[in-house]
């Protein structure tokens, strides 16, 4: 039991490392950059599960409004204000329904991963762009129409992530055994 839960806190911490990091490979398109975090917080769902997973974001999360700078633009309690902080919400709430769809089963086909890998790419868009939209209309003061919002912040970065979520399958298919496996 000791072992076990040491085991789920390295992993957490495994976990919140990989975002980080994630963070900070990107490529700079208009409006929101495209980076490894969706792919890392899909995974802590999809090989934690949903809570954990969700812990693992949640902390990161933490870390980044208490100052460190490990958002993709740094850190602080005033990156709430910035457009783009919806995505970070919703990579949290992805991580969690992520991991809840996939880890219904103990061994979960390529079909339930992407599946589960695709609700949670949606939920990650609607997040990240009802709060972009709310934040430069409402906060900002600088108007998105719902046509540049669609376009920035969906059309040109969805296909980087459809490839991600194939990639998160793919790679989750692959580990899920080996995290699962009980050690003696």
């Amino acid at each position: 039991m000791r072992n076990e839960k040491t085991r789920n806190i390295i992993l957490c911490a495994l976990f919140v490392s990989l975002i980080i990091v994630g963070a900070f490979i990107k490529i700079p398109i208009p409006v929101v950059p495209f980076t490894l975090q969706f792919l890392f917080t899909m995974m802590a769902g999809l090989l934690l599960g949903g809570k954990r997973g969700a812990i693992s974001v949640c902390i990161y999360i933490i870390m980044g409004l208490i100052g460190l700078p490990v958002f993709t633009e740094g850190g602080g309690i005033g990156y709430i204000l910035k457009p783009s902080f919806g995505y970070i919400i919703g990579f949290a709430v992805a991580s969690f329904v992520t991991g809840v769809i996939a880890n219904k089963v103990d061994n979960p086909s390529y079909k339930r991963l992407l599946v589960a890998n695709f609700i949670g790419l949606g939920i990650v868009y609607l997040f990240g762009m009802v709060y972009y939209y709310m934040i430069s209309n409402f906060y900002l003061g600088t108007p998105i129409g719902l046509w540049p919002l669609f376009l920035y912040c969906f059309i040109l970065a969805v296909p980087g992530d459809i490839v991600l979520c194939i990639l998160g399958a793919f790679l989750s298919k692959r580990l899920i055994p080996i995290i699962k496996k009980k050690r003696v």
